[in-house]
């Protein structure tokens, strides 16, 4: 059986908890832990995005075509 996908990405997650580190912290810009949730953040961004650009690589002209301008 494969694995079952969590109900939201990990970027919602990521997203989810530096909101909530940035409301209880007095200091938000200084906190490691908020530092480190951010780069987080970065790396399933651009995971996500070279993901998308290796597809549309691949797909080439026909591709093109056949994705929807709103992706």
């Amino acid at each position: 059986m494969a694995k079952k996908r969590a109900a939201e990405s990990d970027e919602v997650k990521l997203k989810k908890k530096i909101a909530a580190k940035l409301t209880n912290h007095s200091n938000p810009e200084g906190a490691a832990t908020l530092r480190s949730l951010r780069k987080r953040l970065k790396r399933e961004q651009r995971k996500r995005r070279a993901l998308a650009q290796r597809k549309k690589q691949a797909a080439g002209s026909k591709g093109a075509a056949a994705t929807p301008a709103s992706a």
